[in-house]
């Protein structure tokens, strides 16, 4: 699929156009540009980048490589820009990948190189403060991937299922699409495709901003809070907020992507 553009910056590339809906080709060739509106801005938190892989398996260590990539840019709780691209790193696709994602390896052959593609994704989300559901999973195939570009990624992930462990321990399952039912938001396509979950996932982290805000009456929620609520103990969920709170209110520095120890 070719990459999303808003008027932050111009996303230009000459390869196969593919459908959001089924990934097929549609046409080759020219230089494809997509525009989305900005969003309303309302209260929340400092720009991030909302990013989902497919792969072809679990572990970059292992061989593993990725297959297709979405970033989407959230600030103020408004999803303002987006990326989204099939990656061709040159390996087959196993069957049962296939199976779950619907990719295939005549799409990913048709796709532009991965070098390419994770050159225009990192600059696209630059240093900006990374989010991922299962971070653990995501942030290994995306050091995998820009180190292979010659890049070493300087921000930190936090990861939005640790997050909703924390703010929503009663949910049935922390699964993304479990979520976004128990939260009621929005199903923005099909799951296991990446910008479909990158887009959940980024209506996830919206709607627990909102739930810190309510819960802890605070106005801006950054992606250090995000980190400290993710590393709390269950049980010290409260006195970690209160702590990192207060030590913004007694103007105690905190690092714009580094929680503080509760």
């Amino acid at each position: 699929m070719v990459p999303y553009c808003s008027d932050r910056s111009t996303w230009k590339r000459n390869q196969y156009e593919f459908s959001k809906d089924t990934g097929q080709a549609l046409s080759a060739g020219g230089s494809v540009q997509i525009t989305s509106p900005n969003a309303n801005i309302g209260n929340a938190m400092e720009l991030v980048a909302v990013i989902d892989f497919e792969t072809t398996g679990l572990s970059p260590d292992q061989g593993d490589r990725a297959t297709e990539i979405a970033a989407v840019l959230l600030e103020h709780g408004k999803v303002v820009d987006r990326y989204q691209s099939l990656i061709n790193a040159g390996v087959r696709i196993p069957a049962f990948i296939t199976e779950l994602t619907g990719i295939t390896d005549a799409m990913v052959r048709q796709a532009p190189p991965a070098a390419s593609v994770m050159r225009e994704v990192a600059d696209f989300v630059g240093d900006h403060p990374l989010v991922a559901h299962n971070a653990s999973f995501d942030s290994r195939f995306w050091d995998a991937e820009i180190q292979r570009i010659g890049r070493q990624r300087r921000q930190e992930f936090a990861c939005s299922m640790l997050v909703a462990r924390r703010l929503f321990p009663d949910a049935p399952s922390h699964k993304l699409g479990v979520l976004v039912k128990y939260a009621k938001l929005p199903v923005a396509g099909r799951s296991h495709r990446a910008l479909a979950d990158a887009e959940m996932a980024a209506s996830l982290v919206a709607h627990m901003e909102q739930e810190v805000r309510r819960r802890y009456h605070v106005g801006d929620v950054s992606h250090a809070l995000l980190k400290t609520i993710q590393q709390a103990q269950k049980h010290q969920l409260d006195k970690c907020v209160e702590r990192f709170l207060g030590k913004e209110t007694l103007g105690v520095s905190i690092s714009p992507t580094r929680s503080t120890a509760c």
